[in-house]
């Protein structure tokens, strides 16, 4: 393999370097806001968050149970996926649409309004020729506040089960999104907006711009209220872009500054809330370890896929037409590359928005060389428990701590503890179930596309290729992912299908992490012994790093072979 040239390695070790930093200023702050410390905006905005309350009847003291704090997440959800859909079939009639975009599709209608609800945010459309401004906003942007925050709540009401005993309340679900939104999303987003719209991003309600080319025709130019759309779909890992191709346009991506400020912000919550679970159960050395894990498994993927992209494809090797002939080269596969950024840039975008839920690119996935474009599709196959999506991401890792946990404590002939509590049958047929179902129903649908006649008409591709497409797209939709290989079109199948598999793949997670909390705060702590296995030092971060991988290698190591592997065997790559 051939490496990126030292300025690429640097923007990428720059990049991890402030990340990291970043991580324990934002995990403390968060961490005051969950416990309800007054905090700088509570002193501001307490009379909006105390009418808020009022207006649902409740307060921070009345708590619920899990089964409580499922239903109320369920309702929320169904609340807005109705008239999100209704939104987008009448966009047409509607103000705020100066360019005249007709209502959306039925089918894309359903599958955007799952989409946004479930913090996925695929896009079978192009939102700057397909979506209003008033669905960009009041629709999509929305959304994209709210299944943000909806994950952060459950993240926040597990890591309750772990650090309360003997008791069966795990918080407020209405004081816990209240809280992600007004205290914490809002003043971020705010803040990246206006960087972005300082750097030349789009933020206005006039419609397309018309320019005069130096042949004498025209084009229309997409403009509209970008930059705010753009802050939030990073930060709450949403993924969907206000243009078609994403952070890869320059309105929506203008330079090196305004990308290394959306890339912070795809994995800068996730991050922090690590550093916050520690701070919340007393344990802050626990929170390094799951955060050793995660960067461990981040670095690893940037260090296959940037090397790779660096290579460029053996075919041109093979005919001398490849421009990467020695390391130092700034050749490689430029192919739908971000030539402002280079390749080392989109390299690491690719591994850390699928790390995350997140989606968004700033350069083609489907171009990638067949060894690069694995680490993508491997990233969200392990469920995007390295990062994950804001929330979801955490919960799912805490599932497979259970596991490992499980597995030592039979290593060491004991009843499995973590944070004192003991881990019993209930707890592992949970945590199975969340980390299981997901990777089962995205190869099954996978099996379905591939399978019938309807699901082959959104395959445009032959070969390995076609088929790694359609299993990037059910992989991407049911871990709540976003990003995509292009190639795998929209049909009546695949976007219902598609809203289908991002439903379960949010819900049903989702409710195994609240009925963990809800087991584990019911438990009493268990003071440690001599035969209590260690669970934040390098022996279980070890541990845990191999369940991270081999639990989804299980099942997706055939799909691989199917698709990328045979890929670049035929493409002469080993």
């Amino acid at each position: 393999m051939t490496l990126p040239p030292f300025q690429g390695i640097a923007q990428i070790a720059v990049y991890v370097i402030v990340l990291l930093a970043l991580t324990p200023l934002l995990g403390s702050y968060m961490t005051r806001v969950y416990e309800g410390d007054r905090v700088l905006l509570a002193r501001w905005f307490g009379f909006a968050e105390r009418a808020f309350y009022r207006l649902l009847r409740t307060s921070p003291e009345d708590e619920q149970n899990w089964r409580e704090y499922a239903r109320s997440v369920l309702w929320l959800s169904i609340l807005f996926l109705i008239p999100l859909y209704v939104l987008l079939r009448v966009q047409g009639h509607l103000p705020l649409n100066p360019d005249g975009l007709k209502g959306v599709a039925q089918g894309v209608s359903v599958n955007t309004a799952a989409s946004f609800v479930t913090n996925t945010n695929w896009q079978y459309y192009g939102g700057e020729y397909t979506m209003s401004y008033l669905s960009q906003m009041a629709g999509l942007a929305v959304q994209n506040f709210v299944s943000a925050a909806v994950g952060m709540a459950v993240l926040v009401a597990m890591i309750r089960g772990f650090a309360r005993r003997e008791t069966e309340h795990l918080g407020n679900f209405w004081v816990d999104l209240y809280r992600s939104i007004v205290y914490i999303l809002l003043p971020l987003s705010l803040i990246a907006a206006i960087i972005l719209a300082s750097q030349g991003v789009p933020e206005t309600f006039s419609g397309h711009a018309v320019a005069h080319t130096l042949q004498g025709g025209t084009q229309e130019i997409a403009r509209g209220p970008v930059a705010s759309q753009i802050a939030i779909k990073q930060l709450g890992t949403n993924g969907g872009g206000f243009y078609n191709s994403n952070s890869a346009v320059p309105f929506e991506n203008p330079n090196g500054f305004t990308n290394f400020l959306e890339m912070i912000y795809i994995l800068l919550i996730g991050s922090a809330e690590v550093y916050m679970f520690g701070k919340m159960v007393r344990a802050t050395r626990q929170g390094w370890a799951i955060l050793a894990v995660m960067y461990l498994l981040m670095i690893v993927g940037v260090a296959v896929a940037a090397p790779a992209e660096q290579h460029g494809s053996p075919v041109l090797h093979d005919s001398g037409v490849s421009l990467a002939a020695s390391s130092t080269s700034p050749g490689g596969n430029m192919t739908d590359k971000e030539v402002r950024f280079g390749i080392a840039n989109t390299a690491l975008w690719a591994t850390i928005t699928t790390d995350a839920s997140n989606g968004s690119v700033n350069g083609g996935h489907d171009a990638f060389t067949a060894l690069g474009g694995a680490v993508p599709l491997t990233n969200i196959f392990i469920g995007e428990v390295i990062f994950g999506g804001v929330g979801s991401g955490l919960y799912g890792m805490l599932m497979l701590v259970i596991l490992a946990v499980f597995v030592g404590g039979l290593m060491v002939g004991r009843t499995p503890e973590y944070l004192g509590k003991k881990i019993e049958a209930k707890e592992i047929k949970l945590a199975v179930i969340g980390s299981i179902f997901v990777p089962i129903v995205v190869l099954v649908l996978t099996a379905v596309a591939m399978s019938t006649h309807a699901g082959k008409e959104s395959i445009f591709n032959a070969g390995p290729h076609g088929f790694t497409e359609a299993f990037y797209a059910y992989t991407s939709q049911t871990n709540n992912n976003g990003s995509a290989f292009a190639g795998y079109g929209a049909t009546d199948f695949s976007t219902y299908l598609g809203a289908f598999a991002m439903l379960v793949g949010r819900f049903v997670p989702l409710i195994a992490a609240l009925a963990i909390g809800g087991s584990v705060a019911a438990k009493r702590i268990t003071p440690p012994s001599l035969g209590t296995m260690h669970t934040d030092g390098p022996t279980f971060v070890g541990l845990l790093t191999g369940l991270v991988i081999l639990l989804p290698a299980l099942t997706i190591l055939p799909a691989i072979v199917l698709g990328p592997v045979v890929e670049a065997l035929t493409t002469r790559l080993f």
